[in-house]
């Protein structure tokens, strides 16, 4: 999915639907957003509470097990979770999050993170991130709160 707004589109961000106003947040993000870029993560789909990202795992991001290091899984998580609960267009932050890995992946192999939000309450939310295989197995489990703070993303 393209996340690109159509050419000549000079909506303001209060003019915009929620979902056109999620994904127009997603493009401003992932265009500044040099790690994610440089790590190789493909933004999907992003709407309102919700985000999609898949990454290949290439042979650098192999540990001395040859499995995928886990701390690339986090990444893609985290990012994943950025983008859902900036969703909204109100700059958001982590406050915490945790991380459960449930199955190795090899290299070559893809993995795509959904992000839902699960709650979303005064200034923090709460936003469960899915990390698949290509096979669809689920190979680990992502909870971050996240934190309003000042400012919009565009």
């Amino acid at each position: 999915m393209s996340l690109t707004a159509p050419a000549g589109n000079a909506a303001s961000p209060e003019t915009l639907s929620p979902e056109a106003l999620a994904r127009a947040t997603g493009e401003a993000m992932y265009s500044t957003d040099r790690a994610s870029q440089w790590l190789g993560m493909e933004l999907q789909e992003v709407r309102p509470g919700y985000a999609r990202m898949t990454m290949r795992v290439r042979d650098e991001f192999l540990n001395g097990h040859a499995i995928c290091h886990g701390g690339l899984m986090f990444t893609l998580a985290d990012s994943t979770f950025a983008f859902a609960c900036n969703s909204y267009n109100i700059n958001t932050v982590a406050a915490g999050c945790s991380i459960e890995f449930l199955k190795p992946v090899s290299g070559g192999d893809t993995l795509t993170a959904e992000a839902q939000e699960q709650l979303l309450s005064g200034r923090h939310g709460i936003y469960d991130i899915r990390v698949t295989n290509s096979a669809g197995e689920v190979v680990a489990m992502f909870r971050g709160k996240s934190a309003q703070i000042k400012g919009s993303v565009i």
